[in-house]
């Protein structure tokens, strides 16, 4: 579920990554976004809406919506979608969105 080849794009290599993602070891690759890391390995849902609890997908990838909200490294409401994948992240899926400080 990676883009490899574009006809226009070019997509640099980098390095591969371990990282968990709720409590799961899975790689990615180290700088691109949790968000693409997290598609490629085919999670599909990153959070679930308030009120009924409908799961929510990769949505505006530009940090602006609530629809990529996570957990990362104990800190709460992170954007994942703009959020750089580093070696030994510990990434979870929040079941609520915490209050923003």
């Amino acid at each position: 579920m990676r883009i490899e080849n574009h006809p226009i794009l070019t997509f640099p290599e980098r390095k591969r990554v371990p990282f968990s993602f709720d409590g799961r070891e899975i790689e990615g690759r180290e700088g691109e976004p949790i968000a693409a890391a997290l598609l490629a390995a085919g999670v599909r849902v990153f959070s679930y809406s308030p009120k009924y609890h409908r799961p929510r997908g990769f949505f505006c990838a530009v940090g602006r919506c609530a629809s990529c909200l996570m957990e990362v490294n104990g800190a709460a409401n992170v954007r994942i979608c703009v959020t750089p994948l580093e070696e030994g992240m510990k990434v979870r899926t929040q079941r609520r969105a915490e209050k923003l400080k």
